[in-house]
């Protein structure tokens, strides 16, 4: 995955979980995963699997779409 979708997808993360009033350690709590990793994913230093995306799209609240350009 290129670094700018991996960009894009940590601030459409970023912006899903402000718009729901939730901090990083809410969202990394119910998707499984430390505040560290959730924090590197939004800030697009790491590409989530696919299992972990699915996770935090689900503890956010949204739908895949909202997160993903394609």
């Amino acid at each position: 995955m290129s670094s700018k979708l991996s960009s894009y997808i940590g601030r459409q993360l970023q912006l899903a979980r402000q718009k729901k009033g939730l901090t990083q350690a809410e969202v990394a709590g119910h998707a499984g995963t430390t505040v560290n990793h959730y924090a590197k994913i939004e800030r697009g230093e790491v590409v989530p699997s696919l299992k972990t995306l699915e996770k935090i799209v689900k503890a956010l609240g949204v739908k895949s779409s909202d997160v993903l350009s394609f």
